[in-house]
């Protein structure tokens, strides 16, 4: 900044006093010329003051629109991506070594008897629209949001040990004690449970609104977290813009503040053709690519300045399942399904023909252009430790799977080509899957062939995907459905999809005692596993599980794929892992300077 001087006060006539002004205004105007010229090479460049990492803009993709930006009820990934970015935990899993690292809380103490957690949190931490994150705020998500009898979370499932929740409490502002029922082997990664506002949120709960709180309808200004990322703009079917947390904790090995990106934008386009068509064209910057995809993208890398990176088999998985709810709407009293739909679902004969009739070299070979892996246990290899070969394995085999229908009564007894079961009804259902996801769509149409060539009548349908899991969660009106979930490295986090009361578990939610011996079983298996802190033992405990799952068949897997991404090559700071994929540290990717 120029600073003026003031002339001095002296006795001259009218006419000299003019001319001396006139001479020492242009005396000083030169003056300031010269010193303003001369400054900036006495002080810092701009470059030298600001760090040139900050700005610009990472533009993604999804097929779905959010269901809720409610981190609480959220179910599906089309939400938790959103409440991804804007929501942090007291811990983290570091993507390269997957252990346990601090995050909103800097340390903790554990007593003896492993029962008592004490959690120290940050200093200064706040929430993006300014307020202090305390204790208190994670108190209130626990006791008040997860524990909440009238709140419908999935994270319930995961928090409750034989029927008894863990106690929380306020030791001070930055301070929260767990005091566990029993040993809680996978609680410091439970604890990367995402934290909600009390500011925000109390009036919801107080007034019973909570369960329609943050709904996709909701004024982005009005959703408050601690993540890197808020939410600026929702426009449905269109995009999701969400722009830097000038208030978030985190800062670089440098002391830089995080994020260094200005702007995250997710793109809602119809399907994964788009998507590659929009990749291709350079509308977006990172593209999830399907095996069909690498044999014409790999030789592109160069020519359209992106990289293909290969991460190993995919986290998720892919199946499909029947219905087997023998309840009944609350209100009509009608069953969710025919009884002799019900007979067929239910019928570990009928589910073990399937598993025989699905070929899944064809869908590794047609889907994934030969990029893929079978899978046949509920926890995928990805996993690491916890994933066992020894389950059992359902080979494509038609003639093995017609003799299992027809032993179990199944027979085409009129000779029009679709088998009848012993009253003489059709083996014929309703398939469902998302539309927009073309992987799974092509897995859905081999899947319909594989089992019309078996002798059953497949009416084939893509719904919308938060249409499809209504039907899920809570009408229960659907015969089959092939689906997928994303994996993970510890088994217990699939409780509310495996545990019979769970609200995911998908084939039969809810179900206020085990509708069978095989899923109280499971049960008791999740319940041993999640006490046990020697990890080779919980290993003994899941693997009985998986081979359960893989006798019982409630979930019949078909394939995993080859997890491949490809991105533009102007971001810097990129380090992909199997585990968290290309964004797991997202607020410290910036993007070239040429490129912005």
């Amino acid at each position: 900044m120029c600073v003026m001087i003031a002339r001095s006060q002296l006795n001259w006539s009218p006419l000299s006093r003019w001319i001396r002004n006139v001479l020492f205004r242009q005396r000083v105007f030169f003056s300031l010329i010269s010193f303003c010229l001369f400054l900036p090479s006495l002080l810092p460049s701009a470059e030298e003051t600001i760090p040139q990492k900050y700005g610009g803009q990472l533009v993604i993709s999804t097929v779905s629109d959010p269901k809720t930006f409610n981190d609480i009820m959220a179910k599906e990934t089309s939400s938790t991506i959103v409440t991804s970015h804007i929501f942090d935990g007291l811990t983290t899993t570091n993507a390269f070594t997957t252990k346990v690292e601090p995050h909103l809380a800097k340390s903790w103490q554990v007593s003896s008897d492993g029962l008592v957690w004490t959690f120290f949190l940050r200093e200064g931490v706040r929430w993006n629209d300014g307020a202090p994150f305390s204790a208190d705020d994670v108190v209130f998500t626990f006791n008040d949001l997860i524990y909440n009898p009238r709140i419908p979370s999935s994270a319930k499932d995961v928090f409750t040990i034989d029927g008894q929740p863990f106690k929380v409490e306020k030791v001070d502002d930055l301070t929260v004690r767990f005091t566990l029922p029993v040993k809680f082997a996978p609680f410091l990664r439970g604890m990367g449970q995402a934290i909600l506002p009390k500011h925000k949120l109390k009036k919801a709960v107080e007034d019973e609104a909570f369960n329609f709180t943050w709904g996709i309808d909701t004024d982005p200004q009005e959703i408050v977290g601690t993540g890197p990322y808020k939410l600026v703009r929702y426009d449905p079917g269109q995009r999701l813009i969400f722009e830097r947390n000038p208030y978030y904790w985190k800062l670089s090995p440098e002391g830089e503040q995080l994020p260094y990106l200005g702007r995250v934008v997710y793109l809602i386009v119809p399907s994964a053709d788009v998507q590659l068509l929009k990749f291709l064209e350079g509308t977006i910057d990172i593209y999830n690519v399907r095996g069909s995809d690498f044999p014409y993208l790999k030789p592109l890398e160069k020519e359209r300045n992106f990289t293909v990176y290969d991460l190993g088999p995919d986290m998720g998985s892919q199946f499909i399942f029947f219905n087997q709810n023998n309840g009944a709407h609350p209100e009509t009293g009608k069953a969710y399904l025919p009884a002799h739909k019900l007979a067929w679902f239910t019928d570990l004969n009928f589910r073990r023909a399937v598993a025989h009739a699905i070929d899944r070299k064809k869908i590794i070979e047609i889907v994934n252009n030969g990029l893929g892996y079978p899978q046949y246990s509920s926890i995928g290899p990805g996993a690491g430790f916890f994933h066992t070969e020894e389950v059992v394995q359902y080979d494509f085999d038609l003639k093995t799977a017609k003799k299992i229908l027809a032993d179990a009564g199944y027979q085409d007894r009129n000779q029009d080509g679709i088998l009848e079961d012993q009253e003489g009804h059709r083996l014929e259902f309703n398939l469902y899957t998302n539309a927009g996801n073309t992987e799974r769509l092509d897995i859905a149409a081999i899947i319909r062939q594989d089992l019309e060539n078996l002798g059953m009548k497949i009416n084939f349908q893509s719904l919308e995907f938060n249409t499809l899991v209504s039907k899920l969660t809570s009408t229960f009106e659907w015969d089959a459905v092939v689906l997928g979930l994303t994996g993970g490295i510890e088994p217990h986090f699939g409780q509310n999809v495996w545990h019979s009361s769970g609200g995911l578990h998908m084939w039969h939610p809810n179900q206020e005692t085990p509708a069978t011996d095989w899923e109280k079983r499971i049960d008791e298996l999740f319940s041993l596993g999640v006490q046990e802190l020697s990890e080779d033992k919980r290993k003994v405990f899941y693997d009985e599980f998986q081979m359960i799952v893989s006798q019982k068949l409630p979930l019949i897997y078909t394939v995993l794929s080859a997890q491949m991404t490809a991105v533009r090559n102007k971001f810097v700071n990129l380090k992909p892992t199997n585990y968290g994929g290309v964004l797991h540290n997202l607020e410290e990717i910036y993007m070239k300077k040429e490129a912005r």
